[in-house]
C-alpha cells in the first residue's frame, strides 16, 4: 500500500492535470478569441507547477518505500524521471507556446493563410528539438518525441510499421482506383438531425448524461479530467455525415477514460496508457463497429426516419457503399480506412524533416503539396485544405501523428479477439446492444489505465505484439467484397 504521502503528491498532480484539461478543454470550445494570451499564461503556470512538483526530490524519495504498489512506483519513477531531465522553463514554455500557437492557427485558419502560422510553427518547432536535446542518449531525436505519446516506440519501429503498411495498401488501392468510380452519400443532413440520432448512437454505446457533455470545435477531440467528467466534440455539416462518425470517435476515446479503474483515481495511473492503445478504442468504434452490416442494420431505418428526404429511399446495401467509398480525400479526419494511414505517413514524414532540419518550416506547404500528389494523387488547392487542417502542430504535439496508425493497427487485433471471444457479437450490434462489446474492452484495455506498459498491454488483450497483418486481411477482404475484387 503506498504511503498516504505519496498518495497525497500523486492525488496533486492529478488534481493540477484536472485544472489543465480543464482550461484547455475551454480555449478550444467555449473561450472568446481575445482571452488567448491570458490562457497561455495561466497553461504554462500550473504546467510548471506540475513540473516542479513532478521532480521534486521528495518525490523520487517516496517511490523507494518498498510499502509502494510495484506497478505504481514503475509508472510515476518513469515520469518523475523523463520529467527531471526538461528543466522547468522549457516544460512552461512548451505550455505556454501551445496556447498561443493554437490562437494563431485559428487566425490562420481564418485567413486561409500559411504565413501567418509560420512563425509560431517554427517557435514549436526550435522547442520540440530543445526537448529532444535533454535525451542525447537516444538513437534519433524523434524518439523523445514519440516516448511522450507511445511509450517504447522509436522512430525505427515507425518507419518499418509504415513501409509494411504500404507494401499491403498501395496494391489493394490500385485495383480500387481501377473500378468505376463509386459514388459517397450526398444529400442534405440537417445538424439538428444529426445530433438528434448522434446523441442516441453516443448514448446507446455508454454515453451517460450525468457525467458526459457534448460540444462542438473546430477539430473535434474528447477530454476526460476525471473519471465522472467526460467531454466530447464534434463537428457536424449538412451536407455530410462524418460528424456522426466523428463523435463515434470521440466516444470511443471517452469510453477509454470512463472505464479505467476507480482505484487508480488520483493516481496519475487514471488516463489511457499511450495515445495508440487510445486511438485503437476509437477507430474500433468509429469504423469496424461504425461503418459495419451489423451496426447500421439497427441504425439505418431510424437515421431513415429523422432525415427521410435524403434517406428514405436509401436501401443498406447502397449505404454501406457509400460509407465505405474509397475516395482519396484532403483532409485527414475525412479519409475512408483505406487511405487513412496514407495521411499519417504523410505528416509522420514531414514531421521527421522538420526535426532532422532538412525542412524548413518555410517550405512547408510545397512539401504537403508534393507528398499529398505523391501518396494520395491529388492536389491541395489551398492551405485550408492542406497545411493548415491539423491542430496538432499548433499546440506542439510533434510524434502524436504516428499513434493514429498505431491504433488502426491495435483496433483490428483487438477486433480479432473480441470476435473469437464473442461468437455473438454481430447479433448484438444489429441489436443495438453494446454492453457485452464495452465490458470486453473495460477488462482488456480500460481497466488498466496506465498499470501496464503499452506492449504488456497488447501482449495480454490480443496474445501477441502489435502486428499489422490483421488490419490488412480486414481491409482487404471488406473493400474486395465491397468492390467485387
Amino acid at each position: 500500500m503506498p504511503s498516504p504521502e505519496l498518495l497525497a503528491r500523486l492525488g496533486e498532480l492529478s488534481d493540477l492535470r484536472h485544472a489543465g484539461q480543464l482550461l484547455a478543454w475551454d480555449q478550444m470550445v467555449m473561450m472568446p478569441p481575445a482571452g488567448g494570451p491570458a490562457r497561455g499564461q495561466a497553461l504554462g503556470a500550473i504546467q510548471s507547477l506540475a513540473h516542479d512538483r513532478l521532480v521534486a526530490p521528495e518525490l523520487g524519495a517516496l517511490l523507494d518505500d518498498e510499502r509502494a504498489d510495484p506497478q505504481l512506483v514503475r509508472v510515476v519513477r518513469r515520469d518523475h524521471e523523463l520529467a527531471s531531465r526538461v528543466p522547468s522553463e522549457l516544460a512552461a514554455e512548451m505550455t505556454r507556446a501551445g496556447s498561443d500557437g493554437f490562437a494563431v492557427w485559428l487566425q490562420a485558419r481564418e485567413a486561409g493563410d500559411f504565413a501567418v502560422f509560420e512563425p509560431a510553427l517554427r517557435r514549436n518547432i526550435e522547442l520540440a528539438r530543445r526537448y529532444a536535446e535533454c535525451f542525447p542518449e537516444l538513437e534519433h531525436p524523434y524518439d523523445a518525441l514519440l516516448e511522450r505519446f507511445e511509450p517504447g516506440t522509436t522512430t525505427a519501429q515507425v518507419t518499418a510499421l509504415f513501409a509494411r503498411l504500404r507494401e499491403g495498401l498501395v496494391p489493394l488501392l490500385g485495383e480500387i482506383a481501377g473500378q468505376p468510380a463509386r459514388p459517397a452519400l450526398a444529400g442534405d443532413f440537417p445538424v439538428a438531425r444529426q445530433r438528434e440520432i448522434g446523441m442516441q448512437i453516443a448514448r446507446a454505446m455508454g454515453f451517460d448524461d450525468s457525467g458526459w457533455r457534448l460540444d462542438d470545435a473546430v477539430h473535434p477531440f474528447a477530454s476526460s479530467p476525471a473519471l465522472g467528467d467526460v467531454r466530447v466534440t464534434s463537428r457536424f455539416d449538412d451536407h455530410s455525415l462524418t460528424g456522426l462518425f466523428a463523435l463515434m470517435h470521440e466516444v470511443g476515446h471517452g469510453l477509454y477514460e470512463h472505464g479505467v479503474d476507480p482505484a487508480l483515481a488520483r493516481t496519475t495511473l487514471d488516463t489511457g496508457v499511450s495515445l495508440g492503445v487510445h486511438e485503437s478504442q476509437s477507430r474500433l468504434w468509429e469504423n469496424l463497429v461504425g461503418r459495419s452490416e451489423p451496426f447500421w442494420s439497427f441504425w439505418l431505418p431510424r437515421l431513415r426516419d429523422c432525415m427521410p428526404q435524403a434517406l428514405g429511399d436509401v436501401e443498406l446495401d447502397d449505404f454501406l457503399r457509400a460509407i465505405n467509398v474509397v475516395r482519396p480525400t484532403l483532409i485527414r479526419v475525412e479519409a475512408d480506412e483505406m487511405t487513412y494511414s496514407l495521411h499519417v505517413i504523410l505528416r509522420f514524414e514531414l514531421e521527421l524533416a522538420l526535426i532532422e532540419g532538412t525542412l524548413d518550416p518555410a517550405d512547408l506547404p510545397q512539401a504537403w503539396a508534393t507528398k499529398t500528389r505523391e501518396l494520395l494523387g491529388i492536389e491541395v488547392p489551398d492551405d485550408l485544405h492542406g497545411v493548415l487542417q491539423d491542430i496538432h502542430w499548433s499546440e506542439g504535439i510533434i510524434g502524436y501523428f504516428p499513434t493514429y496508425t498505431i491504433g488502426n493497427v491495435l483496433a483490428a487485433q483487438l477486433w480479432r479477439a473480441a470476435r473469437l471471444d464473442m461468437p455473438g457479437l454481430d447479433d448484438d450490434l444489429r441489436a443495438g446492444e453494446y454492453g457485452p462489446l464495452r465490458d470486453w474492452l473495460v477488462d482488456k484495455v480500460h481497466r488498466h489505465g496506465r498499470r501496464l506498459t503499452p506492449a504488456e498491454l497488447i501482449e495480454q488483450a490480443v496474445g501477441g505484439p502489435l502486428d499489422p497483418a490483421p488490419m490488412l486481411e480486414h481491409l482487404s477482404s471488406k473493400y474486395r467484397t465491397l468492390y467485387g475484387l
